[in-house]
């Protein structure tokens, strides 16, 4: 489960990029998550996925 919280996320999802997804689709696909809504809830932080990086930035 990922937390809800923009900041929290952003830290556990680029950790997990980071460390074990090749890609947000990898990541998204394994947890069985939306990617639609962790760039949604990024985004209102101001954040968006960078593929060249593999991380939110």
């Amino acid at each position: 489960m990922l937390p809800k919280d923009p900041i929290m996320l952003l830290s556990v999802v680029n950790m997990k990029l980071r460390d074990q997804y090749p890609s947000l689709d990898a990541l998204c696909d394994d947890l069985d998550v939306s990617k639609a809504e962790i760039q949604e809830t990024l985004g209102h932080a101001g954040y968006t996925y960078s593929a060249e990086r593999n991380m939110f930035v």
